[in-house]
């Protein structure tokens, strides 16, 4: 008898899905020197190859959640975050005002790493990169000290503003005490909630070999040939593979072979293949 196996994939968008750091990342700041900073985000992800993404995510699980596939992308945003600021920004003094560049520069390092998987990445926002309390309070401090011509004057308003404290009450001292000095947008988690949608995309499918826009009915690509239809990629050359192939036919590499994580020579940890900064200690990977 013929066995077949059917698998129902949602080819919608699924937005607002979350991504963020469950451990601090290390990051190496040029005036503050080796700090750990939390970053949260949301973001707009869509099927495009599904028998790409049963072969290469999937497998043989009967269900493969949004929250499942939400988990394993976040951990693969924070790595790529993580080299973005090491290779972008030296210290976070130069954070405020560059969220939307970052995440522009960030969504097209990661189009490439959710295309393996037969995705497309239609947005992503960083709303908060965070560093910890101390770390605020010294970002405070300086900013303060900016307002004034010299360390007497920074010194005197700080007394007076213990004085102030002092005279307050305590319910509304610990109030203002628990506050903390965040990097935020909140201009971006307005433009989320507001109702504002991202812009659509073009009309029809992207090839997955020259990315030109294709007609949705079509088979193959009108502008190189190549078939639409992706069942799996090479981890060597990123070439689009036969159903039937055991070895690139562009670089030679086997199907079975998979891209090692780099370790990093300073602490041991593993990142994902491409990874330009450690994501436990922030040296660079060789």
């Amino acid at each position: 008898p013929l066995r077949a196996e059917v698998y129902f994939v949602n080819m919608k968008v699924f937005p607002n899905l979350k991504w963020g750091t469950k451990d601090p990342v290390a990051f190496r700041d040029k005036e503050l020197g080796l700090i750990r900073l939390r970053a949260f985000g949301v973001f707009n992800v869509r099927v495009l190859q599904p028998v790409l993404l049963i072969n290469t995510l999937v497998g043989t699980q009967g269900i493969y959640t949004t929250k499942a596939l939400e988990d394993y992308l976040s951990q693969v945003i924070i790595s790529r975050i993580n080299d973005l600021l090491g290779g972008k920004l030296d210290t976070i003094f130069n954070l405020p005002g560059r969220y939307e560049e970052l995440a522009g520069e960030l969504t097209k390092t990661l189009e490439e790493d959710f295309r393996r998987f037969g995705l497309g990445l239609s947005g992503l926002y960083i709303n908060s990169i965070t560093p910890p309390l101390d770390v605020q309070k010294a970002i405070d401090d300086k900013s303060r000290l900016n307002a004034f011509d010299d360390l007497n004057r920074l010194l005197q308003m700080k007394a007076a503003m213990a004085l102030e404290k002092a005279s307050e009450s305590q319910g509304e001292a610990g109030a203002a005490m628990g506050m903390g000095v965040g990097l935020m947008m909140p201009a971006m988690l307005a433009n989320l909630y507001s109702g504002a949608t991202a812009t659509p995309p073009p009309k029809g499918n992207r090839c997955p070999q020259c990315q030109h826009v294709v007609p949705k009915q079509a088979v193959f690509c009108p502008y190189c040939g190549s078939h639409l239809l992706v069942f799996d990629k090479c981890s060597k050359c990123n070439k689009n593979l036969p159903p039937t192939a055991q070895f690139c036919p562009r670089c030679g590499q086997s199907v079975e072979a998979k891209a090692p994580p780099k370790k990093c020579s300073h602490c041991g940890s593993e990142n994902l293949p491409k990874s330009d900064y450690c994501n436990s200690c922030g040296e660079k990977l060789g």
